[in-house]
């Protein structure tokens, strides 16, 4: 089924409250408003390449930037307050995607290269395996700003989402695995390699994990980009469905 057309590039899809939805277009750099319907757009701010969203508690947007680098507060009516570009001195490179945990606070992912070295002419630069690419997941509290560095040399991380079971996941693109930490009580454990999405086949060139989101069922839907699918893993990593 398709819901929406006409859009350039969506990402991070979120559904509020009236079950209206928020995406990011990064071909425009918009962050736009859909109706239930899917029928309805409406472009409520515009920005660089806005790559990831999540809406917190109290109804406020929040966009991962990867255009210039950094982390930005967004209101309905538009407005917009950039709040973060680094952590500790070092410079967010590529802000990907967000998740709000159990403890309120924002976890993030920077899949640890510029946008504009990562792209050549529109595409992924065709020696991408060969690039140095490091990146970073953190943990962001909104309201102090204070920002906290959990993991690191990730080959290109992308999509991160909280479990049924309170854990974090997070995947990573160049080499498809999905990682997981345990989490208990705002504290986060090391890296747990749980399962991998890739497949044989597929589009030639980059492929590997993007967004992902737990469902109700309490697998994970992960979008696989150059493979052309969903891939569905339960807690245990295992592929139950493609």
């Amino acid at each position: 089924m398709v819901f929406a057309k006409g859009l350039s590039i969506p990402e991070g899809p979120v559904v509020l409250p009236d079950k209206s939805f928020l995406v990011v277009e990064m071909g425009t750099g918009y962050v736009t408003h859909i109706t239930q319907d899917g029928q309805k757009k409406k472009m409520i701010a515009e920005m660089g390449r806005p790559n990831g969203l999540a809406v917190d508690r109290n109804g406020v947007i929040w966009v991962a930037e990867s255009q210039p680098p950094s982390l930005v507060r967004l209101s309905m009516n538009g407005e917009t307050q950039v709040w973060l570009t680094e952590c500790d001195g070092e410079p967010f490179l590529f802000p990907n995607d967000l998740a709000f945990g159990p403890d309120g606070a924002l976890y993030m992912t920077d899949s640890g290269i510029l946008i504009e070295e990562w792209l050549v002419d529109g595409g992924v630069r065709p020696d991408y395996m060969d690039l140095k690419i490091d990146g970073h997941v953190y943990k962001i509290d909104v309201n102090t700003k204070k920002i906290e560095k959990l993991n690191s040399e990730i080959r290109f991380t992308n999509g991160i989402a909280f479990g049924p079971d309170d854990n974090l996941y997070v995947n990573e693109t160049l080499t498809g695995a999905v990682y997981r930490y345990k989490w208990k009580d705002g504290k986060v454990g090391s890296r747990e390699d749980i399962g991998n999405v890739m497949s044989r086949g597929g589009m030639e060139g980059v492929k590997g994990p993007d967004g992902m989101k737990f469902g109700k069922d309490g697998n994970l839907y992960v979008a696989v980009f150059g493979q052309s699918n969903v891939t569905v893993l339960n807690l245990n990593g295992t592929v139950v469905e493609r």
